[in-house]
């Protein structure tokens, strides 16, 4: 049984920015309010005998750099102290029930268990949606099917169970010769994906939504002489996640 070995990286916590952005228009509106004031209280001309208080108009410069320079430092220090990874999946199961070609259409039924990580001590993950289906030579074979959605806590595990299935799928010409190179081999590689959207949470805080893409590679045994279905694997194989 091969596997494939991908290792997810960080990613920058974003979201975090979302999070502030609301404040720095907040004050960027207020620096507005400031300097408009000092416009309309101020005569067109420098060389007026009232003049422009260059002290206020500082003052009101510094006050907003400071406000400005602080939140950004906040920003940097809350992602060097989280630093959020992404996810983890490895496939643990694999049995196919039902690979069919019948004509110019594939009939299909294979049950899958991922097991899914959070690796993070301080961000928990809200799975909103996660959509699972099977590929394969390029070639989606099976439906979409959902998964209910959960909250993953703080360096929790989770097992995900669904079934895959796709009746009358209209697929290439070529997938039939495909089918029989691999049984003639004695092994059937495909992928098992799945996608959906994430949140991620810190203390009360929680993220807006981002997408995720997990690819999984499966080889099974397949050759003339392999018992009848299901045709199984339960050798684990990591999966690579982009987010």
């Amino acid at each position: 049984m091969e596997t494939l070995v991908i290792t997810t990286g960080d990613v920058h916590f974003m979201g975090l920015i979302d999070f502030v952005s609301t404040m720095l228009l907040l004050l960027f509106q207020l620096s507005l309010s400031q300097m408009s004031k000092i416009t309309i209280s101020s005569p067109k001309h420098c060389a007026a005998k009232e003049g422009i208080n260059i002290k206020k108009y500082k003052k009101v410069y510094f006050t907003l750099s400071t406000f400005f320079t602080s939140i950004l430092l906040l920003i940097f220090l809350l992602w060097l102290i989280l630093h959020p990874a992404k996810p983890e999946f490895s496939l643990k199961q694999v049995d196919i029930y039902q690979l069919n070609l019948s004509g110019p259409n594939l009939n299909s039924s294979i049950q899958l268990t991922l097991l899914s990580k959070n690796p993070n001590q301080k961000v928990g993950i809200y799975y909103d949606e996660i959509q699972v289906y099977a590929t394969y030579k390029g070639q989606q074979i099976t439906g979409d099917t959902p998964v209910p959605p959960f909250y993953q806590d703080k360096e929790e595990s989770n097992l995900i169970t669904a079934s895959v299935v796709g009746n009358a799928l209209p697929v290439a010409p070529s997938l039939g010769y495909q089918l029989g190179r691999d049984q003639t081999v004695g092994r059937l590689v495909f992928n098992l994906k799945a996608n959906g959207k994430l949140r991620w949470k810190v203390g009360t805080w929680v993220s807006g939504h981002y997408r995720f893409n997990v690819n999984c590679l499966s080889v099974i045994a397949f050759g003339p002489s392999t018992p009848s279905p299901p045709l199984s694997s339960n050798q684990a194989a990591h999966c690579s996640t982009t987010i």
